[in-house]
């Protein structure tokens, strides 16, 4: 595989991983996480300039967003683990809302094929403390839905970070077949 056809994966893989990245920022706002919704914002960032870095030859913006990978691979499994309640972690702890919120995932309402219990109407049971109708049943949970998000993210972060070492061991090699 020569130095462009790395390049083209990787900008691709950066694309993906952008549309993703916002897709996942969209149902953090829904949810008030706002820890996950900070460390979005600054994956967009360096993925952002990781694209640049790979259309513009720049090895050190290359550079910043394989180092990001990393982090960004440790945060993911992080949240996996939280969602899973692996180690300790429960995905009940306000750790990812910062104790700011006490809402719960937008996911654990709203899943794929969730009903709510009782009249849709009647969504606040208390106006003292407004909480939503409970959940009878959903096709697939509200933490694997999470989950599956990280998994994504740990697939897409992979490769890119394998692609991101393809580029930058290329383009540190001055190679002007590259360019």
């Amino acid at each position: 595989m020569g130095c462009c056809s790395a390049r083209r994966m990787l900008i691709l893989l950066c694309c993906f991983q952008l549309i993703t990245a916002v897709e996942r920022q969209v149902f953090d706002f829904l949810s008030y996480q706002w820890a996950p919704i900070m460390i979005n914002f600054f994956h967009i960032i360096v993925v952002i300039l990781g694209l640049f870095g790979a259309i513009q030859y720049r090895p050190h913006y290359v550079l910043m967003y394989l180092l990001w990978t990393l982090l960004w691979l440790g945060w993911n499994v992080f949240v996996s683990c939280l969602y899973l309640d692996v180690g300790g972690l429960s995905k009940d702890s306000n750790i990812l809302s910062l104790g700011v919120s006490s809402h719960r995932s937008w996911w654990k309402d709203n899943g794929p094929g969730c009903e709510s219990e009782g009249d849709p109407s009647a969504g606040w049971q208390n106006q003292q403390n407004p909480q939503l109708t409970t959940v009878i049943s959903c096709w697939l949970e509200y933490q694997y839905i999470e989950v599956l998000h990280c998994v994504v993210q740990l697939l897409i972060s992979l490769l890119g970070f394998v692609y991101a070492c393809y580029v930058i061991s290329a383009l540190s090699d001055d190679e002007d077949s590259c360019k």
